[in-house]
């Protein structure tokens, strides 16, 4: 759990965490859980998406387009401020689909936070994981489905077993066939280089 932490305490994870309590009204504790379980469970939910039918072009089109360019990580509070996170919103339906009550609930269950909480939450995230993903995939020179499969499965570290979903079988590390935040923290916090930490070290500006 230091990881994710210290990660979280650094500047712009402060800042981060900052925002999301003065919109949402929670305490930064349980600001850090949410953040800190919500984005590996939207990279992993990216992972499933490139892997089947056109999800791979359909992400690829959308983070080389220009309008996630990572700006976005320069200006967060502009970001917050602005009040309108619509663009979450509907990254989210194409990303989670159906799934996305199924996640909601799940991170509810596990961080204490209310599911209504939890939902206004992950489209603030969505955006900046698409800023970040999209500054990697231009500072990479991916332009293909398999570069970006093979840049967000360094991201996530990698699956294990023989278990068909890469978010399931990513963040589930204790073995009891459920995501929760101890599994969450145990995938950020892992010790694999250019994984989890990796990206949210990349993301709070730290390396």
């Amino acid at each position: 759990m230091s990881g994710i932490l210290d990660l979280l305490n650094s500047d712009m994870g402060k800042e981060l965490i900052g925002n999301i309590t003065e919109k949402t009204g929670i305490n930064a504790s349980q600001a850090t859980n949410v953040v800190s379980s919500g984005l590996p469970a939207i990279l992993g939910a990216m992972k499933d998406n490139v892997t089947s039918g056109d999800g791979a072009s359909n992400l690829l089109g959308a983070l080389t387009s220009g309008k996630h360019d990572g700006s976005i990580l320069d200006n967060l509070g502009g970001f917050f401020n602005g009040g309108d996170f619509s663009d979450g919103s509907k990254i989210l339906g194409h990303v989670l689909g159906s799934k996305q009550d199924n996640v909601v609930n799940n991170l509810s269950q596990n961080t204490g936070v209310d599911s209504s909480i939890i939902s206004k939450i992950l489209p603030m995230l969505a955006p900046i994981i698409m800023g970040y993903l999209g500054k990697q995939t231009k500072n990479n020179g991916v332009s293909d489905s398999a570069g970006l499969g093979g840049l967000l499965g360094g991201l996530l570290g990698g699956s294990s077993g023989g278990n068909n979903s890469i978010l399931t079988s990513v963040l589930d590390q204790n073995g009891d066939g459920k995501l929760d935040v101890s599994d969450a923290m145990s995938a950020i916090s892992g010790k694999k280089k250019g994984g989890l930490g990796g990206f949210l070290g990349g993301l709070f500006g730290k390396k």
